[in-house]
């Protein structure tokens, strides 16, 4: 009897250590590596005009929580004055991408951005944009992610897609 309890006494203070140490492995958080390769392009969701591909890189843009996406626009590709409820990160990856602000497109009020370009464009806050060449554009934040057309006549008409 007094085997089996120092037996106890030597074993139980090492059981709330390995039970924390099981918990802690099972939720330590895991490396998310994507190289260009392992994007899957889709159609760009109908809030945006046709003709633009997406890529979710991380989350879900659509739900609460951080989200990462790219955004593929053709040559020639507007983006009408809208605005976002929540902070939009935007991050140039190829091409270039011109981006305004107010509530009409104005194209006398673009500002080109190069690869490496960044800006934040906080919530309410109306811009435009346009890719006069094929450009990437890195978009994240914290969902969920949408867009509100200054000019409701400018939702794009998913039907038509």
């Amino acid at each position: 009897m007094r085997y089996a309890l120092l037996l106890l006494a030597a074993i139980l203070p090492f059981g709330p250590l390995a039970a924390q140490e099981s918990r802690s492995s099972s939720a330590k958080p895991q490396a998310h590596v994507l190289t260009p390769t392992d994007l899957k392009w889709g159609p760009a969701p109908a809030i945006l005009p046709a003709g633009a591909r997406l890529a979710v890189l991380e989350g879900d843009p659509s739900k609460a929580g951080p989200f990462t996406m790219r955004l593929e626009m053709p040559a020639g590709y507007r983006i009408p004055p809208h605005f976002h409820q929540v902070d939009e990160h935007v991050t140039v990856i190829s091409g270039a991408f011109q981006v305004g602000m107010g509530d009409t497109f104005d194209p006398g009020k673009l500002t080109t951005l190069i690869p490496g370009s960044f800006g934040v464009v906080p919530p309410g806050m109306r811009h435009f944009a346009r890719a006069d060449k094929v450009t990437v554009v890195q978009l994240h934040g914290v969902g969920p992610w949408g867009l509100t057309y200054v000019n409701p006549a400018d939702q794009p008409n998913a039907a038509s897609r």
